[in-house]
Protein backbone atom coordinates (compact mmCIF):
# COMPACT_ATOMS: atom_id res chain seq x y z
CA UNK A 1 0.00 0.00 0.00
CA UNK A 2 1.24 3.46 -0.76
CA UNK A 3 2.32 5.95 2.04
CA UNK A 4 -0.35 8.11 2.17
CA UNK A 5 -1.46 10.86 4.57
CA UNK A 6 -4.78 10.65 6.37
CA UNK A 7 -5.67 14.08 4.85
CA UNK A 8 -4.81 13.10 1.33
CA UNK A 9 -7.74 10.66 1.30
CA UNK A 10 -10.43 12.75 3.56
CA UNK A 11 -11.25 16.05 3.10
CA UNK A 12 -13.63 18.39 4.91
CA UNK A 13 -15.43 21.39 3.34
CA UNK A 14 -18.35 23.49 5.06
CA UNK A 15 -20.11 23.24 1.75
CA UNK A 16 -20.00 19.69 1.29
CA UNK A 17 -22.35 17.28 3.23
CA UNK A 18 -22.84 19.92 5.81
CA UNK A 19 -18.97 20.12 6.81
CA UNK A 20 -19.08 16.58 7.61
CA UNK A 21 -15.65 14.75 6.69
CA UNK A 22 -15.69 12.73 3.64
CA UNK A 23 -13.75 10.58 1.56
CA UNK A 24 -11.58 13.15 -0.75
CA UNK A 25 -13.35 13.51 -4.30
CA UNK A 26 -16.64 11.98 -2.65
CA UNK A 27 -19.73 13.08 -0.82
CA UNK A 28 -19.36 9.96 0.91
CA UNK A 29 -19.45 10.37 4.71
CA UNK A 30 -16.34 9.10 6.84
CA UNK A 31 -18.93 8.12 8.99
CA UNK A 32 -21.14 6.30 6.93
CA UNK A 33 -18.04 3.52 6.39
CA UNK A 34 -17.72 3.58 10.44
CA UNK A 35 -21.38 3.03 10.73
CA UNK A 36 -21.44 0.15 8.05
CA UNK A 37 -19.02 -2.07 9.96
CA UNK A 38 -20.28 -1.56 13.07
CA UNK A 39 -23.33 -2.70 11.18
CA UNK A 40 -21.94 -6.01 9.92
CA UNK A 41 -20.65 -4.83 6.28
CA UNK A 42 -17.65 -6.00 5.55
CA UNK A 43 -15.04 -3.27 3.52
CA UNK A 44 -15.83 -5.27 0.10
CA UNK A 45 -19.57 -4.73 0.63
CA UNK A 46 -19.00 -0.84 1.32
CA UNK A 47 -16.51 -0.52 -1.49
CA UNK A 48 -19.40 -1.44 -3.50
CA UNK A 49 -22.26 0.05 -1.92
CA UNK A 50 -19.80 3.16 -2.73
CA UNK A 51 -17.71 2.93 -5.75
CA UNK A 52 -16.20 6.48 -5.21
CA UNK A 53 -14.92 5.15 -2.36
CA UNK A 54 -11.57 3.17 -3.08
CA UNK A 55 -9.67 0.28 -0.91
CA UNK A 56 -6.70 2.72 -0.64
CA UNK A 57 -8.60 5.52 0.82
CA UNK A 58 -10.29 2.98 3.37
CA UNK A 59 -6.71 1.12 4.05
CA UNK A 60 -5.28 4.07 5.15
CA UNK A 61 -8.08 5.79 6.91
CA UNK A 62 -7.88 2.34 8.97
CA UNK A 63 -4.56 2.07 9.42
CA UNK A 64 -4.47 5.55 10.37
CA UNK A 65 -7.28 5.06 13.28
CA UNK A 66 -5.45 2.19 14.31
CA UNK A 67 -1.70 4.30 14.66
CA UNK A 68 -3.87 7.04 16.55
CA UNK A 69 -5.51 4.38 19.64
CA UNK A 70 -1.73 2.82 19.70
CA UNK A 71 -0.73 6.29 20.97
CA UNK A 72 -3.70 6.79 22.82
CA UNK A 73 -2.66 3.46 24.71
CA UNK A 74 0.79 3.99 25.14
CA UNK A 75 0.28 7.33 26.05
CA UNK A 76 -2.17 6.31 29.13
CA UNK A 77 0.68 3.31 29.50
CA UNK A 78 2.89 5.65 30.31
CA UNK A 79 0.58 8.13 32.85
CA UNK A 80 -0.48 5.19 34.58
CA UNK A 81 2.84 3.98 34.80
CA UNK A 82 4.50 7.62 36.21
CA UNK A 83 1.40 7.44 38.44
CA UNK A 84 2.07 4.39 40.32
CA UNK A 85 5.53 5.21 40.71
CA UNK A 86 4.37 8.77 42.01
CA UNK A 87 5.82 11.12 39.43
CA UNK A 88 2.64 12.12 38.30
CA UNK A 89 1.04 15.61 40.42
CA UNK A 90 -2.05 16.78 39.03
CA UNK A 91 -2.46 20.37 39.37
CA UNK A 92 -3.81 21.93 42.64
CA UNK A 93 -7.06 23.98 42.93
CA UNK A 94 -4.90 27.11 43.19
CA UNK A 95 -2.84 26.29 40.06
CA UNK A 96 -6.32 25.63 38.07
CA UNK A 97 -6.46 28.04 35.01
CA UNK A 98 -10.15 28.11 35.70
CA UNK A 99 -9.69 29.51 39.11
CA UNK A 100 -11.42 33.20 39.33
CA UNK A 101 -9.50 35.57 41.09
Amino acid sequence: MQNLDLFEVIERHPSKVSGAWVFRGTRVPVAAFFENLKDGASVDQFLEWFPGVTRTQVEVLLDRALASLTQITQTSRYRSTRKAAGAYKPPSHSESPLKEN
